[in-house]
């Protein structure tokens, strides 16, 4: 059960950790360009690295829910000790 209680712990952290990384990656991506045109090159070539960034951040938050929400209903069928 301690196992469990550190395990759900953890995935509560990386929970918290990816949804604070997912936020800033969407942020700077709403955040608009620059006024120096060579800035905005920049930023345009990199929107799509952030994009994929996002992509992948979003898949492994749902992966976490996922976790998380399997060891839950795993510990609501064992009966209390």
């Amino acid at each position: 059960m301690a196992k469990d209680n550190s395990q759900r712990e953890a995935l509560i952290e990386r929970r918290l950790e990816l949804r604070k990384r997912l936020n800033a990656i969407l942020a700077d991506i709403g955040g608009g360009l620059s006024n120096d045109y060579e800035e905005q090159a920049i930023e345009l070539e990199n929107l799509d690295v952030l994009r994929e960034i996002a992509r992948v951040t979003q898949q492994e938050l749902e992966k976490t829910e996922l976790e998380l929400n399997h060891l839950d209903r795993g510990s609501e069928r064992q009966p209390d000790q």
